[in-house]
């Protein structure tokens, strides 16, 4: 039985060694080297270019640790108003340059990069959290943290309603992209919890957007990829910040069984429902974590993804003061009693709202220990249409995944609802006529040998998802052919086109996404 225990203490060892599931990489397989511009800066502009070589190193790298893209100078501002004569001054110069902001630099493929141009660090622009009277938003400065808007914020007694799974990421660069996780089916992405924004376009315009006030630059910049302009300032949408938080975990072997109840949670009401919902996939080729669980019952887990292959983790969270109130025990009891998970694997954690907000900082702070922060990370997310989940399941879970020799990361899947997404903005999910859509996150870790392979495997699994029919979208991505940018964005491409002509004409801003 000792052996037993040892035995699943060095797989949960090797789960936080495998299973990375935000980084900042300071290594690189692939280099893109600077132009060889040199850039003066006129003194007028009371900017200072730094050149020196750590700060340009740092610039150079980002989380997916693939790419290198070296720039000719960093800046660090200290107002909005450095930018936007940065951002004037090269729009308005014959012998130009690029310009790419970048907060913790937590993109795939040097997308927060720019060769031979300026990398503007946004983390100078940081921890200015301001909470209104009236306590229903907060002005957040786009280089803070969002641990530290939660942090602030929940002094005041309230919070952000939606979140990433990592908090130590800026506020600007997620709005850009989107933000998603496990609160995402029931108040929508992060880009639709954002009542206002200022912004630098590429002209060097300072404005102030919202629905209401420059719409069009307000729905172009969120999810737009940086292409439109540099948030400088956005304001938040709070709500009551709960105290604690009751966090399940329950594994299934049947697919079906899984998506059922998992569809089934992301529809009830709020006051019956659950405030989050992820899902997990265990595959037998790879590390499975059971730290969960109580030690009794982890070889139990272990066992069972060894008899089956594949077992599913649906994960969910139900947020509250008092524990005392009839509608937690409820949800509880409901949660129990109604789900269809294997009988006695179900284990339930009582934490605080923001430990259970702040998770993978604990999983990050033991790979940091470890000194096991610096590896390749060629991360796939994906959108999929409710009405192929099962053959992605079937074609790419059971079909490609399951037969790598091994699988080092996490793998996520859990649904959403296509409503709590707004259309006017730039981010893409499927174009289709459905009411749900699940996201994927195959979050793999690789060294410099593995990583071809898991290129590979992803290379494959797109080709199957275009090859079957299946609408997917991708999210995180870098496309480097035009025409498949213009397949991402569909019927958004003419609109998102018209407004990089708009607000940036000279196609200065985030070059590294590599759309123009």
């Amino acid at each position: 039985e000792r052996e037993r225990e040892r035995d699943q203490e060095m797989a949960n060892l090797g789960l936080m060694i495998t299973l990375i599931t935000v980084l900042i990489c300071l290594s690189s397989s692939f280099t893109k080297s600077s132009k060889g511009i040199k850039i003066d800066l006129p003194k007028s502009l009371n900017l200072t270019l730094l050149t020196n070589p750590s700060t340009i190193s740092a610039a150079s790298q980002d989380f997916g640790n693939i790419t290198t893209v070296t720039p000719s100078g960093v800046i660090c501002p200290s107002s909005s108003s450095d930018i936007s004569r940065l951002l004037h001054y090269a729009a308005n110069e014959k012998t130009t340059f690029q310009v790419a902001a970048r907060g913790q630099g937590h993109s795939l493929n040097g997308q927060a990069s720019v060769s031979g141009g300026v990398v503007v660090n946004m983390t100078c622009l940081a921890d200015d959290v301001v909470v209104s009277k009236d306590k229903k938003y907060a002005d957040v400065a786009a280089g803070t943290l969002w641990v530290d808007v939660l942090k602030k914020t929940a002094e005041e007694g309230v919070s952000p309603v939606s979140w990433t799974d990592y908090l130590h990421i800026s506020v600007g660069g997620t709005l850009s992209n989107g933000g998603i996780g496990g609160q995402v089916f029931r108040n929508g992405p992060l880009i639709s919890n954002v009542l206002e924004l200022d912004v630098i376009t590429g002209k060097g315009e300072m404005l102030t957007c919202s629905p209401k006030l420059n719409s069009e630059l307000f729905y172009g910049v969120l999810g737009g990829l940086g292409q439109f302009g540099i948030i400088t300032r956005a304001r938040i949408v709070l709500d009551h910040a709960p105290k604690r938080a009751k966090w399940f975990r329950m594994l299934y072997s049947d697919f079906t069984a899984f998506t059922k109840d998992q569809e089934r949670l992301i529809s009830m009401a709020n006051d019956i429902g659950v405030d989050y919902l992820e899902g997990q996939i265990f595959m037998s080729n790879g590390v499975v974590d059971t730290s969960f669980f109580p030690p009794s019952d982890q070889s139990k887990v272990t066992d069972l993804v060894k008899k089956h292959g594949i077992i599913y983790v649906l994960e969910t969270a139900k947020y509250y003061d008092d524990p005392n109130l009839p509608i937690i025990r409820e949800v509880v009891d409901k949660l129990k009693q109604s789900l269809s998970y294997l009988p006695g694997f179900i284990s339930m954690h009582d934490v605080s709202y923001f430990d259970f907000l702040n998770r993978v900082q604990v999983e990050e702070n033991k790979l940091r220990s470890l000194g096991l922060w610096e590896v390749p990370h060629p991360w796939l997310n994906l959108y999929v249409p409710k009405s192929r989940i099962l053959d992605f399941h079937n074609g790419v879970v059971k079909d490609i995944l399951l037969k790598q020799k091994t699988a080092s990361g996490l793998a996520l899947l859990y649904p959403t609802n296509r409503n709590k997404w707004d259309n006017r903005m730039s981010a893409m999910i499927p174009e289709i006529d459905e009411d749900v859509i699940y996201v994927i996150g195959l979050l793999q870790s690789a060294t410099p040998q593995t990583l071809p392979e898991m290129e590979s495997v992803n290379a494959k699994i797109i080709r199957f998802c275009k090859d079957s029919g299946i609408k997917i979208k991708q999210y995180l991505m870098r496309y480097t052919r035009k025409e498949d940018w213009i397949e991402h964005f569909g019927s958004k491409w003419n609109d998102f086109s018209k407004r990089k002509e708009l607000f940036d004409p000279k196609k200065l801003l985030s070059p590294g996404q590599d759309i123009f």
